[in-house]
């Protein structure tokens, strides 16, 4: 089956054409451009160029793949708008991924755990802890890295390349999530045909802006 790869919870925009088959799984054509302020932009061109550079048609996908974060707000929406447009004027599922679950996908297996890290900003790190076989123990969690409580001493993601010192982790490889991670993660769900899950943002933290609990009072001059 093809389908199609989406995550922008990074500041890598990232679309690809994944074929997936109970015995493997092909990146045909990717797009990536790092860039935090041009994922509306970018992603519908990266899909179509992608799509094009695999030799197919948007109409020749059966799935969509989309990293659901957790991410920041803007970005994150960006990827997640094109997602589900697609899979609606397709007609085909879309199965929301994990961010993180996807970057630890694509980590070489070692005999040690591991932690995923991303830039959350504000001098935060949105993380997670991995067992040596891949599977997540702990998290996600957005925090300082100051205040980031682990065993751990390798990191992959971008924030592990950041805050390496403040954490007290050796970075390794990825960096973002890939088109094959995403896929990775969703395989068992896609080649069974089950039903996705609803496709919700995972942001971790609350809204910037609140709703007032008291009026304000207005006095004259």
């Amino acid at each position: 089956m093809l389908v199609l790869a989406i995550d922008t919870s990074t500041p890598a925009v990232t679309a690809g054409i994944v074929a997936v088959d109970e015995s493997e799984l092909t990146t045909r054509a990717d797009r990536v451009t790092v860039d935090p302020r041009a994922h509306g932009e970018l992603i519908t061109p990266h899909a179509l160029a992608a799509a094009e550079a695999a030799g197919v048609t948007l109409r020749d996908l059966d799935a969509i793949v989309c990293g659901v974060g957790p991410g920041p707000f803007t970005g994150l929406r960006a990827g997640m708008a094109t997602a589900a447009a697609y899979g609606h004027a397709l007609g085909i599922p879309v199965y929301p991924v994990g961010s993180l679950d996807a970057i630890a996908a694509e980590v070489v297996r070692t005999d040690k755990p591991f932690l995923v890290l991303t830039d959350a900003r504000r001098r935060e790190v949105y993380w997670a802890e991995y067992d040596a076989a891949g599977t997540r123990v702990s998290g996600p969690h957005v925090q300082r890295p100051a205040e980031v409580e682990t065993t751990s001493r390798v990191a992959a993601g971008d924030g592990a390349l950041q805050y390496a010192d403040a954490i007290g982790v050796v970075p390794i490889e990825p960096r973002f999530p890939s088109p094959s991670g995403l896929v990775r993660v969703a395989r068992e769900a896609l080649l069974s045909g089950a039903t996705p899950e609803p496709l919700t943002p995972l942001y971790l933290r609350r809204p910037d802006a609140v709703e007032p609990t008291a009026r304000k009072r207005v006095t004259s001059p």
